[in-house]
């Protein structure tokens, strides 16, 4: 093997190298960001399911509310 052979295997390697070691970095941040929106929707999940219940409880207390505050004004 010649000098230039050498050379550029050498070159070789260390692309290679360089290589490997980004998508090692590219992987654990591509974990890290999918753990990130997993707990992202887990909350969204938790948040949506609140406001329907908290709508529906609105709309209980609405119904029965006593007095003027439950019946239409006039103009409608």
């Amino acid at each position: 093997m010649n000098e230039a052979t050498r050379t550029d295997a050498a070159r070789l390697g260390e692309r290679i190298d360089a290589l490997e070691v980004r998508l090692t970095y590219q992987d654990e941040t591509i974990e890290t960001l999918n753990q990130t929106i997993t707990a992202q929707w887990k909350q969204i999940d938790a948040l949506t399911r609140q406001i329907a219940e908290l709508r529906e409880r609105l709309q209980d207390a609405e119904r029965h509310a006593p007095g003027p505050a439950s019946e239409r004004p006039p103009h409608y």
